[in-house]
């Protein structure tokens, strides 16, 4: 399928941009399309206006400090795997960003994006609420920062609708390593609490029971999991 006709425009500053959305509330932001244009793509979407953030001024800059990072809206994420500070700077998010889909995908998509998209089975939004980053938005308004539990509604679902996000703040953190496991309830997801949107609490526990179970050896194939049978999986002798 093909999108629906839209007007295209490119402002150079983020007052332009912001104009441009308050004129035409129908109209929507892109930055790398990675998200945005497979949706546009089977109308699962069809805004009157695209606004392309790629020549606004400073959202493509990562800043690294003593209190963590800051990345810049229109970051992608080959600029995160490039940067050689992250690697001590913040380790678990270098290591997330190695997981995100393949090269092609790592050359365009970009932080904003995925953030605005809000997939819960993607990786940046999980670290940023892991670590409780805050996030920086620009509307009519004005600037307000909050953070990053705050700024998602929802599977799919965040403020992007009324604001722009402009960087995200990760504190510094010392974790180091990431594991990236297939849901068995779906093929395509992962395990963790991206899955609430997919299957019920109950089978949220029971994952997560059974990946805790799994370092012991034990592979619970039966329900309900209930405390005795939880106990006689971890200490089968």
């Amino acid at each position: 399928m093909k999108p629906a006709p839209f007007e295209y425009q490119a402002p150079a500053t983020l007052r332009e941009t912001i104009d441009l959305l308050v004129s035409d509330p129908e109209a929507t932001v892109i930055a790398g399309g990675q998200s945005l244009i497979p949706v546009l793509a089977f109308r699962l979407a069809a805004p009157s206006m695209l606004v392309d953030l790629r020549r606004v001024p400073g959202l493509g800059n990562i800043a690294v400090g003593e209190s963590g990072v800051r990345l810049g809206a229109r970051v992608r994420w080959r600029d995160i795997e490039h940067d050689r500070r992250l690697a001590t700077a913040h380790p678990l998010l270098l290591e997330a960003i190695a997981h995100v889909a393949h090269y092609q995908i790592r050359n365009r998509g970009t932080v904003g994006g995925s953030l605005a998209h809000a997939d819960p089975a993607a990786e940046l939004p999980g670290i940023a609420v892991t670590c409780d980053a805050e996030i920086t938005l620009v509307g009519a308004a004005g600037a307000r920062t909050i953070r990053a539990g705050e700024f998602f509604t929802g599977p799919l679902c965040s403020l992007v609708d009324y604001l722009i996000p402009t960087a995200t703040d990760f504190p510094a953190i010392r974790a180091i390593a990431l594991e990236n496991h297939p849901s068995p309830s779906n093929p395509l997801g992962v395990k963790g609490a991206g899955e609430g949107a997919i299957i019920p609490v109950g089978g949220l526990i029971a994952n997560a029971v059974a990946a805790a179970l799994s370092s012991v050896g034990a592979e619970p194939n039966e329900l309900p999991l209930s405390p005795p049978r939880v106990w006689r999986l971890a200490n089968p002798s």
